[in-house]
């Protein structure tokens, strides 16, 4: 398979994930984070740029490692993901890393590369999250 293709494999696989209970999960933990940040009195530019962090963070999170955990989609996608792990696992750390910095620059009071550094961290916890998850289930089944 040649590289375009195996990145079109990636983002298809990226799509067996349960996204409406990431949705879900995303939204009640970005605005309990907001909840917080309002009745705390954390009053400022960036009120917005935290909770939709956390957001962002936890619907990628929920919906690439349910993709992983679920028996259900396309046998040929599953397999692939099975067999590729951290390749499967890259197209969503690589969105979270670009909405995340939009996120913060838009909302916050980060520069351009301030924000992308800050979204460095959460999208690279979540590829080695999902990564582990998928090597630990195709281990388990060899």
């Amino acid at each position: 398979m040649s590289g375009r293709e195996s990145r079109q494999v990636a983002v298809a696989a990226a799509t067996l994930g349960p996204w409406r209970t990431a949705t879900a999960v995303g939204a009640v933990v970005g605005g309990a984070a907001l909840a917080v940040d309002v009745v705390t009195g954390h009053w400022s530019m960036d009120i917005l740029a935290g909770p939709v962090g956390l957001a962002l963070f936890f619907f990628f999170l929920v919906g690439t490692v349910g993709g992983r955990l679920r028996a259900t989609g396309d046998r040929r996608l599953r397999r692939w993901a099975d067999e590729h792990p951290w390749q499967s696992a890259l197209p969503a750390a690589g969105a979270l890393l670009v909405l995340n910095t939009f996120a913060l620059w838009l909302l916050g009071s980060w520069g351009l590369f301030g924000a992308l550094f800050t979204s460095l961290l959460p999208a690279g916890v979540l590829l080695v999250v999902a990564g582990v998850v998928g090597s630990v289930k195709a281990a388990r089944r060899s």
